[in-house]
């Protein structure tokens, strides 16, 4: 994903946090700042992630981009929700 920059970044952040926080029921909560953030965050997470199970992340392409900060976000939101213990990220 280093590939496509910050706009690729802020784009595919956003669209996987967006449907991230649909997934997790927190979009009510959430403005389009911090679905980009959760997407980002998460598509470090889930690289991080796939990296220690031993996938190789680099030159995925773009719908391994999106599936990765997809799945990050959605676990970013399910830790953010279990250690608060409210549905509001």
């Amino acid at each position: 994903m280093l590939g496509l920059g910050i706009i690729g970044w802020i784009i595919i952040g956003g669209l996987a946090g967006w449907i991230g926080s649909k997934i997790m029921k927190t979009d009510a909560q959430q403005g389009i700042i911090l679905n980009i953030v959760v997407g980002i965050v998460g598509g470090l997470l889930g690289g991080f992630l796939l990296r220690v199970l031993g996938v190789d992340v680099q030159g995925g392409g773009l719908i391994f981009s999106f599936i990765t900060c997809l799945v990050g976000a959605i676990i970013l939101l399910f830790i953010v929700k279990a250690v608060t213990g409210r549905s509001r990220v």
